[in-house]
């Protein structure tokens, strides 16, 4: 069989951290013989070499070739390249890994739409990835339609005859941006290039201790030299125009621009930054026209300028300003509704942890090139926010907290201007309604409600929330899409996230009152804060001082108001003792899978009755076993409360 995908490791002394990426490897769903991984590794002076060498050894799809230190993973690739069988190559770094399905998702989708260059989904783990690049498919992306530019990392498919078709290699040596060399050749000079979104294939990992080799401090002067590089493969195949400028823009926002900005500018020891500065000064008077800054949010035109002129203390200054800036995105209503979760929120910007506001009537007028002050600068930023309010957005992603994809969710959006003292002066509030369809997050997990807000010259994110306890809304947990999902409070931060595996020791059915639990003869019935199927058949298990009994029950919608109405009959002559009850969603699986009950009986003496039920909004003591519970079933049946992270 002819190997599809050939999958190319540079490796210099990952010790541990590279177990990730080999399993990753190993797990893919592609058959063994259609793919392979080629590891180089550049003279690691660590334990790597032999691990390679007994893997390669015990598995016939890992190679190794083995090299002296070249200094940087261009040459590491370049021989990959050379050594690679496949009809594509993939580069993986060895702190980062794949997704299962990664390298067949991938191949399938770049044949199907004639790809000489497939990138996939991102997801990031304590480092960024771009956003917007995958907000949806791009089967023929472009530099003009799509915002592949975001995107510049080497970790991409690449048809190998394409790379060997015209010359195309890594710029090796001890260098900085040699992937940004690379790539951008590739999209300019691809017949196609598509993006895939729908699937999380790439997961990109910054260390615990910050020692990836893109997070080390750089020689602000080697980098922005190689930086050029970059630019002149940018001049080399576009025209002088909006297509060019647009691209030098982001090397501009990035890799200049955002430098400079608030905290990452303020954190920098003074002759770094005055270092740092200066060249940055350098590239943006040698290189970049006045359409290129012109593109860019009010903030960093600002900022922009201010490098061009060279003014050093007004960026910082301005920086400062700018650090005190910072999103904020409060619930209004959080309810189930026809299946989808809708998440009602306000969003807009605060300074000093005060609303921000701006002038009431503001129009459009260019940047005075540079400001005179920094006073004069914020007083534009405020008056263009005002003037391109029309065009503020806020987005709600789901985030996964284990492994950082996040994904986009619909969202209906009012944006409103909200006067304030003798109306000189507005707040700008965007209000907005997400609709959450739980049966499109893929896999189970924690995931994490984020708001991405672009108002005026800012793109920022925050979490969703915090919500003070007394004010919280309280959904209930819903059975939909063949699993349950469990909307919840964070402790102690009160944010919003989705809990689609049950995981954790603290889920419970903490609104559950006495009353609600009553015990007739043999006939449990109890009323419990969740939406079912009506008529869902469950399994209860009963436990008491070793023993176990087993009893089937349903679930129906209860009479009044939300909720589900549990019905069973319990086990025949149940013994004298304190009985924990569990509930099995699905009591029909090979190995049911139970959630504890927030209450117990106590049978003895002919009679059974209702004990240790919680205080509603309690948990503790309210599901002992839910962590080994539900963790991997699509089950029917699942509690809300707090008590989470």
């Amino acid at each position: 069989m002819p190997v599809k995908v050939s999958v190319i490791v540079p490796v210099y002394n990952p010790g541990p951290h590279i177990e990730d990426c080999i399993s990753s490897l190993q797990r893919q769903s592609l058959p063994p013989d259609e793919y392979e991984v080629v590891f180089v590794d550049d003279g690691s002076t660590d334990g790597t070499p032999a691990r390679l060498d007994r893997l390669a050894a015990e598995d016939p799809r890992m190679r190794v070739i083995h090299q002296e230190n070249s200094g940087w993973p261009g040459k590491p690739r370049n021989v990959g390249i050379d050594a690679a069988r496949g009809e594509f190559v993939m580069f993986v770094d060895h702190d980062d890994y794949l997704g299962d399905e990664a390298l067949e998702r991938m191949y399938a989708y770049g044949v199907a739409h004639g790809a000489d260059v497939v990138v996939g989904k991102m997801a990031g783990r304590n480092r960024g990835v771009p956003v917007e690049l995958f907000r949806r498919n791009h089967p023929r992306a472009t530099v003009e339609n799509a915002p592949l530019i975001d995107s510049l990392t080497p970790h991409k498919m690449v048809r190998r005859e394409f790379l060997d078709r015209i010359g195309l290699r890594f710029p090796e040596g001890r260098r900085r941006l040699e992937d940004h060399v690379f790539v951008i050749e590739a999209y300019l000079r691809a017949d196609n290039v598509s993006v895939l979104s729908d699937y999380v294939c790439y997961y990109h990992v910054g260390r615990d201790d910050a020692s990836n080799a893109g997070f080390r401090r750089f020689d602000p002067a080697g980098y922005f030299g190689n930086l050029r590089e970059a630019l002149d493969v940018v001049e080399r195949y576009t025209e002088p125009g909006p297509v060019r400028d647009r691209l030098f823009r982001r090397w501009l926002r990035v890799e200049m621009v955002e430098r400079l900005r608030a905290r990452r500018l303020l954190g920098l020891p003074d002759d770094y930054r005055r270092e740092l500065f200066a060249r940055i000064h350098e590239v943006v008077v040698e290189r970049f026209g006045p359409g290129v800054a012109a593109g860019l949010q009010p903030t960093q035109q600002v900022v922009a300028a201010l490098a061009a002129a060279g003014r050093y203390d007004d960026v910082v200054a301005f920086a400062e300003w700018e650090a005190s800036v910072a999103p904020t995105a409060v619930p209004t209503d959080v309810e189930w509704r026809d299946g989808s979760l809708r998440v009602g929120f306000t969003a807009e910007y605060a300074s000093a942890r005060e609303p921000m506001t701006f002038p009431a009537d503001a129009g459009r007028t260019p940047l005075a090139d540079p400001p005179k002050d920094v006073e004069a600068a914020v007083a534009w930023v405020g008056a263009q926010t005002t003037a391109l309010f029309g065009r503020a957005t806020a987005d709600l992603l789901l985030r996964e907290r284990a492994g950082g994809a996040q994904y986009f969710q619909p969202v209906e959006l009012i944006r409103e201007t909200i006067p304030v003292g003798d109306g000189g002066r507005v707040r700008l509030v965007l209000r907005a309604t997400a609709t959450v369809d739980p049966a499109a997050l893929p896999g189970d997990g924690v995931w994490d409600a984020v708001v991405r807000m672009k108002l005026g010259g800012w793109t920022k994110e925050c979490r969703l929330g915090p919500v003070p306890r007394a004010a919280r809304p309280e959904p209930y947990a819903r059975v939909t899409g063949g699993r349950v999902v469990l909307p919840y409070w964070t402790e102690p931060h009160g944010n919003l996230s989705l809990d689609a595996a049950v995981q954790g020791g603290r889920i419970g059915l903490g609104r559950v009152r006495r009353s609600d639990v009553t015990v007739s003869g043999a006939r449990l019935r109890a009323r419990l804060p969740l939406h079912a199927p009506d008529g869902a058949r469950v399994g209860l298990r009963f436990t008491s001082s070793g023993r176990t009994l087993h009893a089937p029950g349903t679930l129906t919608g209860a009479p009044e108001g939300p909720g589900s109405l549990l019905e069973a009959t319990l086990p025949s002559g149940l013994p004298r003792g304190i009985w924990r009850i569990a509930l099995a969603p699905d009591p029909d699986a090979a190995e049911p899978r139970y959630a504890g009950l927030p209450f117990a009986l106590r049978a003895g003496g002919g009679r059974v009755l209702v004990v240790r039920v919680p205080r509603p909004g309690t948990v503790r003591g309210l599901v002992r076993g839910a962590r080994r519970v539900l963790g991997a079933v699509r089950a029917k049946v699942a509690p809300v409360t707090g008590g989470r992270r």
